[in-house]
């Protein structure tokens, strides 16, 4: 078992409908046309594929996608919508799980690698990645850029979300390199908020390179989001490509 926070039940339950906005097919379109180029005619291997917001519709292109999930009540959900034989799911962590076969595309979306703890879990998750590859096959992680640039001196909490029915905002250690994200979220008209808290490891891009080239494999291409835009010192996030060599 790794350091990742197993996801429940209830939040399972209630995913899909909170992400409906990101899982809706304008929202996805670059994300799945960027997925789709890199997988080529090769197959693609999701780590923590969750309820399959990506992974489903990446099938739904053609390209034959397998998955590794912790959370049995994420898989669950996914198992509703995809069967078996259209979408093999293998429980278990994404830092150490092994599937039959090559694959040209492993990813890794939404800031997930960051539900491994530690470092050295991080670093066995990219080894996992290039053992799955075939050679010449891409890595792809989208990640958050730490947000301490918006942290004023002595100051340890950001806001990310005010909206009418979300409250969002991270509380992170400096030392350990520990984010905190808490979520108050409004399910009714009653006035009654949802809580709900997650823990997560933060890691510059400059630290996932490090770690790609410990387990063999090679920068490519970095952007700032599914749409190919540059990669600056004001990008909130970034999409990561690695390569196995050939």
């Amino acid at each position: 078992m790794t350091s990742s926070e197993l996801w429940t039940r209830a939040t399972a339950d209630c995913y899909d409908a909170e992400e409906a906005e990101n899982s809706s097919a304008t929202a996805l379109g670059p994300a799945l046309a960027f997925l789709a180029e890199l997988a080529g005619d090769g197959r693609a291997l999701e780590f923590a594929i969750g309820t399959g917001r990506v992974g489903i519709p990446l099938r739904g292109r053609g390209v034959p996608v397998v998955g590794i999930e912790l959370s049995e009540h994420m898989a669950a959900v996914l198992r509703r919508k995809a069967d078996e034989d259209t979408l093999p799911v293998t429980i278990g962590d994404m830092a150490t799980t092994v599937v039959p076969g090559g694959f040209t595309l492993v990813y890794l979306v939404y800031n997930t690698i960051s539900n491994l703890l530690t470092q050295d879990e991080q670093v066995d998750c990219f080894r996992n990645a290039a053992r799955h590859l075939e050679p010449g096959g891409r890595f792809v992680i989208e990640l958050l850029v730490p947000p301490l640039r918006f942290l004023p001196p002595g100051r340890t909490v950001v806001p990310f979300d005010v909206s009418e029915r979300h409250l969002g905002f991270d509380t992170v250690d400096l030392v350990e390199q520990m984010l905190v994200s808490h979520h108050f979220t409004r399910d009714g008209d009653d006035g009654r908020y949802r809580r709900a808290d997650s823990r997560h490891r933060y890691a510059w891009p400059a630290e996932l390179d490090l770690m790609a080239r410990i387990a063999g494999l090679e920068l490519e291409r970095r952007v700032a989001d599914w749409d190919g835009a540059p990669f600056t010192q004001d990008s909130a996030k970034h999409i990561s490509v690695w390569r196995k060599p050939t």
